[in-house]
């Protein structure tokens, strides 16, 4: 927190799904001190040599787990556009606690284990717990070793299977739809209502109304709030907002996109006027009150042109089944009066032009004729009509104009008047006239799907090239993200492979631990793909959370079977099977560490759950495939890249079958 402070962060969902993760991670280094530091007490070393011997051998471990997975979360930091900036607190946030708590565990953990561990109780003084959960790591220990001896005694095989889930892990990733941000249940939904361009404000007053009374009788629905008019949000007469209350969770049994679902049949049945909503969200990259979630412009200097294809599209679009609530911002419908005069007509009753307008606009235009002066304020005057004869059009008739020799004639006897249809607003991007239009995606359609089927519509239709188009908002940072997406997870992994090789002095080391990383994502797409998710924007941040945290197990594996061939004189099949005996029991106690850590987020309910449990679902189904593949995979591509190394450098081999 205080780092946060300092860094000018605050408490949001971003900081809070990081630290929420960090809860797994800032214990891992001190499970792993811990852990070896108690092994050499149970071996029969004073708790304080011990300590000692402990940090020693393990120091460099920590290090090399610490300063990869911080390595991850530095691409993170260099994300472009609106989404890196969202992304930077929670890389920030994370890295910082898993800095300290490496600090923690390198220094606090062992002084703490010298003064509080004790030597290992005597059998007779072994309690039931104790003596039923070593019985129970033992039993898992005995387990393991057997399925590793055949893993080892059939290491094509096991080596078929790493590459079948790397294979596995390009079908996934192709099948699994594509997504952005999830939609949350804030408990609020916005409303956009617009009516016939044409409308009064007392007719739209009305059926804002009628609007109002529908919702309002929804059993989800609490409250709500409700304007029209124009003002900074409405640009027009015909459209109003509405801002809907939703009971909270505990009190009703539909999400806010159900509840819209079940409104929307309600509110279509009024005529003249329609009803656009959608959930308010705590996350968003919108610069615009839209009708819907996402938003899609057209512009062209041709404004007929642009008219014509805008059209063309929103019909297209309606048809697809995957697509709701398209509609345009194109407001050309509206009614407009002309006054086409006579000039014949008028010079021979010594009318001038001047003379209509000054007539039209003491009529219409409320002139200021004088003002009234008190003691205490001042009142402006106003000519104005008559309210009941400037109701419409035909009032125009009704109006007379003083000739020359001073007499009144009927305006209507010298100017006709003309009903036409105009903009009641014209958008425009990159100064050209622009069409914004918006649609909603059908449930359980992702905005991918959305977005392909709106680029291969364009073609099908035959836009033409004077007319320019592209996404905006939420379906904008989507496509730049979606080009992004395995540049950033590459960027992670090349970023982590530097650091492995610097700690390791080795090109070959880094590779072994890297191959972890298929199995973690095998597991989180199938935990997306089963659980109904999308591949957004918080799955690829756990996709990249779990590229630094899976490799740990071949990390703790590979560090001691470095040690034992150096110090020892193993052989490295020997080496790499004893170093995963006795990496068994912290591999696990970490991967549980990281598990109940992401299980909150998986789980979580109320407002706006739904952003953090992607995230939980991918770290969650990421770890249980990769704690189980990895634990086999990783010592037959330890031998693999070992033979290849030596054959490289032309050393003799040294390979010794593991006992049984």
């Amino acid at each position: 927190f205080g780092v946060m402070y300092l860094a000018g962060f605050s408490i949001n969902n971003l900081t809070l799904m990081a630290l929420t993760i960090a809860t797994g991670f800032v214990v891992d280094d001190a499970i792993v001190m811990l852990e070896n530091i108690a092994r050499y007490i149970e071996e029969g070393e004073t708790p304080m040599a011990a300590a000692l011997k402990g940090a020693r051998q393990i120091g460099f471990t920590l290090i090399s787990l610490t300063l990869s997975l911080i390595a991850v979360l530095i691409p993170l930091l260099f994300m472009a556009d609106v989404v890196g900036r969202l992304f930077r607190e929670f890389a920030i946030t994370l890295a910082v606690a898993i800095l300290i708590s490496l600090v923690v565990s390198l220094t606090l953990t062992p002084m703490m284990c010298a003064r509080l561990l004790k030597r290992e109780p005597e059998e007779a003084e072994q309690s039931r717990f104790y003596k039923a959960s070593g019985a129970w790591i033992d039993w898992l220990i005995n387990g393991y070793a057997r399925l590793l001896q055949w893993v080892l005694r059939h290491q094509p095989l096991t080596l078929l299977v790493a590459i079948a889930t790397l294979g596995l892990t390009v079908v996934l990733y192709l099948v699994v739809p594509k997504g952005f941000f999830p939609v949350q249940d804030t408990g609020v939904i916005q409303g956009i209502s617009e009516a016939p361009q044409s409308i009064s404000f007392a007719a739209m007053s009305q059926r804002q109304q009628e609007l109002a009374k529908i919702i309002l009788a929804d059993p989800s629905v609490q409250s709500l709030s409700s304007y029209i008019g124009v003002d900074g949000d409405n640009a027009t007469l015909n459209s109003g907002r509405l801002l809907i209350n939703l009971k909270p969770h505990a009190e009703r049994d539909l999400s806010a996109t159900q509840v819209i679902t079940r409104l929307q049949p309600q509110v279509d049945k009024l005529v003249g006027i329609r009803l656009f909503m959608q959930p308010v969200q705590d996350l968003t990259i919108e610069d615009r009150v839209s009708r819907t979630q996402y938003q899609f412009s057209m512009s062209s200097p041709d404004a007929e042109l642009l008219a014509l294809w805008s059209g063309k599209l929103v019909q297209a679009l309606s048809q697809l089944p995957e697509l709701t609530d398209v509609a345009s911002d194109l407001q050309d419908k509206g009614l407009q009066v002309y006054l086409v005069i006579d000039r014949d007509a008028a010079s021979r009753l010594g009318v001038s032009v001047s003379t209509i307008t000054d007539a039209l606009y003491d009529a219409f235009g409320q002139r200021q004729i004088s003002t009234i002066y008190t003691q205490a304020s001042q009142y402006r005057v106003v000519l104005q009509a008559q309210s009941g004869e400037t109701l419409g059009p035909e009032a125009l008739n009704q109006i007379h104009v003083k000739t020359t020799d001073g007499g009144q004639v009927r305006l209507s006897s010298l100017a006709r008047v003309e009903q036409r249809q105009a903009q009641l607003a014209i958008a425009h991007i990159g100064q050209f006239p622009a069409v914004m239009m918006s649609f909603n995606l059908a449930p359980g359609v992702a905005l991918g799907k959305g977005v392909e089927l709106i680029n291969q519509t364009q073609k099908d239709i035959g836009m033409p090239v004077g007319v320019q188009t592209q996404f905006q908002g939420a379906a904008q940072a989507f496509e730049a993200s979606l080009s992004s997406t395995l540049l950033l997870i590459l960027a992670a992994v090349v970023t982590m492979y530097i650091v492995l090789g610097v700690l390791y002095e080795s090109y070959i080391h880094p590779i072994t631990i890297l191959s972890t990383l298929p199995s973690a994502a095998v597991g989180a797409l199938l935990a997306l793909l089963l659980s109904g998710n999308d591949l957004g924007m918080i799955a690829i941040i756990g996709i990249i959370l779990l590229i630094g945290i899976v490799k740990k197990n071949a990390i703790m594996m590979i560090d001691f079977a470095l040690d034992a061939e150096r110090n020892q004189g193993l052989d490295p099949q020997t080496a790499i099977y004893q170093a995963a005996l006795l990496r068994f029991r912290p591999i696990l106690m970490t991967t549980l560490a990281a598990l109940f850590g992401a299980v909150p987020l998986m789980l979580a309910s109320g407002s706006g759950a739904e952003l953090r449990q992607p995230l939980g679902l991918v770290m969650v189904g990421g770890l249980l495939v990769s704690q189980v593949l990895t634990l086999f995979t990783t010592p037959v591509i330890y031998l693999y890249f070992d033979r290849l190394g030596r054959r490289w450098r032309k050393e003799p081999q040294r390979l010794e079958p593991v006992e049984p």
